[in-house]
């Protein structure tokens, strides 16, 4: 019982892997994404959602996407940067905001065929908006459960 600390946890600790360290980001922000829909789904009339295993589905390809659309943002964003000059400041910022708008009509999209319906958006530019203000609000929740947990350290 001496290799446990209070009889239940090991006594040493091995830092984790990269790759457990990127499984875990990737896991926290797939169940931060269920959460935020889930509410999103049981409190706003305009996302729609037939089953929780069709919503567990969808908050694993809404982090891939979100993650695949902040990639591009940031690859745009170094391309511009490495130029000098006023328009191509501009070019970043505008590129960045164009990139992660237009990646939410892509998402909208793709959601609509993988699930064929059965994860639906209502409202304003055929429900991107309501998709705008969810996927916002998973980055920002997301952004803000990393801060705390380097807090923590």
């Amino acid at each position: 019982m001496a290799d446990k600390i209070h009889g239940i946890l090991p006594a040493t600790f091995d830092p984790p892997s990269d790759r457990q360290r990127l499984f875990l980001r990737y896991f926290t922000g797939v169940l931060i994404d269920l959460t935020i829909w889930g509410l999103f789904a049981e409190y706003w009339s305009a996302v729609k959602v037939s089953s929780f295993t069709v919503l567990l589905l969808a908050s694993i390809l809404m982090q891939f996407l979100l993650k695949l659309s902040l990639w591009a943002e940031h690859h745009v964003a170094m391309y511009f940067n490495a130029k000098t000059g006023g328009f191509w400041k501009f070019m970043r910022y505008f590129g960045a905001w164009f990139v992660l708008f237009v990646s939410k009509f892509v998402i909208l999209e793709l959601l609509s065929i993988v699930f064929q319906g059965r994860v639906h958006f209502e409202g304003m530019l055929h429900g991107a908006i309501p998709l705008i203000i969810m996927a916002v609000t998973m980055v920002v929740i997301e952004e803000l459960v990393v801060r705390i947990y380097r807090k923590l350290a």
